[in-house]
């Protein structure tokens, strides 16, 4: 029987590996109703959504600004598995968009469509290439993508997720400037997200390898202070930040020139980033170790944890220095919550 990927802790990480174990798929399905994942119509997601559905046992809510192609995922994943799966609209770049679907996804539970929700799978991210584009609000887009959108999202829908929950931050390696991962792509900035958000209205802009990099490590700074918060109230939620490595067939740089796609899917590319230390995921292997992240009851006690898709297995690691500052965790949240339009919450409260 298939037991899902293998799970082994890193040997940088002094935890109890016993506090884990590698499943088989009838123990995985527990009381978890339902799960929204963003961008779960494509690339990683699908992955994600795909392997949920085969589990069986739990609806399924995909969120993403493509209509047509949403639907298509969504009836072609009930009519093969059975599952019940509905869409929401959702561009995770625009406020207005977001408050939108976390309304229809409340009237989704609220008309008994689907049952209420168990997890948060905050997936959907993009690099931006070339010149800085803006969100319809203003902000440089990638930020606003990979960080504000999904901000909001759980904001709005957190009092909506059942006891036991689990919220979902999908990161990358490329925060950590000590790695290769971040060295290939650029070192991440200062999580300052008042800048972040207006970069380049002033002065030279940061290069969007910078600012793809700089949106994950505040991504990961936001799974840590979510879990610092719900601790801090005794909630049961778990937050978890999870590293698919790199998934070249993913083609995350959508605006990249089409030879430059290309390029990387060949398999000499991919031999020379693993031989250069890159990590490296696929989308089988890192799309099954992320429904599990999401769903597994092993990883129930993972909440403030990064946990990452290494070269085949799935381990617990330390994330960069800078993503376990707690001042700028709290300055990031609470500049955050300026910029999205949500009252200010002092932690604990």
């Amino acid at each position: 029987m298939d037991v899902g990927p293998s799970y082994v802790m890193d040997d940088v990480d002094i935890v109890n590996i016993n506090q884990y174990s590698t499943l088989t798929m009838s123990t995985w399905v527990i009381e978890m109703p339902t799960i929204l994942i963003t961008g779960g119509h494509k690339g990683l997601g699908l992955e994600t959504t795909t392997r949920v559905a085969q589990l069986g046992g739990f609806d399924i809510v995909l969120g993403g600004r493509n209509h047509s192609e949403v639907s298509s995922v969504a009836h072609d994943i009930s009519a093969k598995y059975g599952a019940n799966v509905r869409t929401v609209d959702l561009d995770v770049s625009s406020l207005a968009s977001v408050r939108a679907a976390a309304g229809l996804v409340q009237n989704l539970v609220q008309d008994g469509a689907v049952a209420p929700l168990q997890a948060l799978m905050l997936n959907a991210g993009a690099q931006f290439m070339g010149p800085v584009e803006y969100s319809p609000d203003g902000y440089e887009k990638t930020f606003a993508t990979n960080c504000l959108g999904h901000f909001l999202l759980l904001n709005l829908l957190l009092e909506d997720i059942r006891p036991h929950g689990r919220i979902v931050f999908t990161a990358s390696g490329t925060h950590d400037p000590d790695t290769m991962d971040g060295k290939m792509v650029g070192k991440a900035e200062e999580p300052d997200a008042v800048k972040l958000a207006n970069e380049g209205k002033t002065g030279k802009p940061l290069s969007p390898g910078k600012r793809y990099s700089t949106s994950k490590l505040c991504t990961i700074m936001y799974a840590y202070e979510l879990d610092r918060r719900l601790r801090a109230t005794g909630s049961s939620f778990r937050s978890i930040a999870f590293d698919p490595g790199l998934i070249v067939e993913t083609s995350l740089a959508r605006t990249a020139p089409p030879l430059m796609q290309r390029v990387a899917r060949t398999g000499f590319a991919k031999r020379l980033v693993k031989t250069l230390g890159v990590t490296m995921g696929s989308l089988a292997f890192s799309g099954d170790a992320l429904a599990r992240v999401a769903i597994d009851p092993a990883f129930a006690r993972a909440s403030g944890k990064y946990m990452q898709s290494r070269n085949g297995q799935l381990i617990e690691t330390r994330s960069s220095a800078m993503s376990y500052d707690i001042e700028r965790a709290r300055k990031l949240w609470a500049d955050s919550e300026t910029l999205v339009g949500l009252p200010s919450k002092a932690q604990g409260a």
